[in-house]
C-alpha cells in the first residue's frame, strides 16, 4: 500500500504450536532435518498449530505473532506441491541448508512426510510420489531462517489449547 511517499506493509496474524509460550521465536537445530532445514516455524492456520501444539502431550500452548513482510529478506514461497517443492524439502531432509531468510509453502503433513522420506530413501519414484501425495486437509508453513527474518515476528499472546477442543 503506498500512501503519499511511505509505503506500508501488510501485517499478517502468524500461529506457533509448541509446548510454551515462547514469546521470543529462535532458530533451533533439532535432531532431525525439517521440511524447510531448521527454523521458526509458523502457519497461517490456527488449527494446524493447534495439532502441532497438542501432539506429544494433548496440551500445548498456541502462539499467535504478528508478521510485517520485510521485501529485502531472501524469500522463497511455494505457492503448492510442485517438482521444485518436493525436490528442495527432500534436500532439506537431506541436511543440505539454503540460503533463504523466510521459506514458505505447503507442509508435508504426517502422511506425505513418510512418501517425502521414502523418495528421499529411494524406496519410491517421484512418479509414485505424486500419485501418492494428496492432502487430508489444506496446510501452510512459513519458516524464519535468519535473525534478521525473526525480526518481522511480534508477539502477541499465547493460548493453552487441547486436543478436545
Amino acid at each position: 500500500i503506498v500512501i503519499g511517499r511511505r509505503r506500508f506493509m501488510e501485517t499478517i496474524v502468524l500461529y506457533h504450536g509448541s509446548s510454551q509460550i515462547v514469546t521470543e521465536p529462535e532458530i533451533r537445530i533439532a535432531k532431525f532435518n525439517k521440511d524447510f532445514y531448521f527454523g521458526f516455524y509458523c502457519t497461517l492456520l490456527p488449527e494446524q498449530a493447534k495439532r502441532w501444539a497438542t501432539r506429544y502431550t494433548g496440551v500445548g500452548y498456541l502462539n499467535e505473532y504478528v508478521y510485517t513482510p520485510d521485501e529485502s529478506l531472501n524469500i522463497k514461497k511455494f505457492p503448492e506441491m510442485t517438482e521444485e517443492w518436493l525436490d528442495f524439502i527432500a534436500a532439506c531432509r537431506l541436511g543440505k541448508s539454503h540460503n533463504y531468510d523466510i521459506v514458505e509453502g505447503p507442509m508435508a503433513d504426517d502422511t506425505i512426510f513418510n512418501y517425502v522420506q521414502n523418495f528421499v530413501d529411494g524406496k519410491i519414484s517421484r512418479e509414485a510420489f505424486w500419485n501418492l501425495a494428496k492432502f487430508k486437509k489444506p496446510t501452510h508453513q512459513i519458516s524464519f531462517h535468519t535473525a534478521r527474518a525473526l525480526t518481522t515476528l511480534s508477539f502477541l499472546k499465547g493460548i493453552e489449547v487441547t486436543d478436545h477442543e
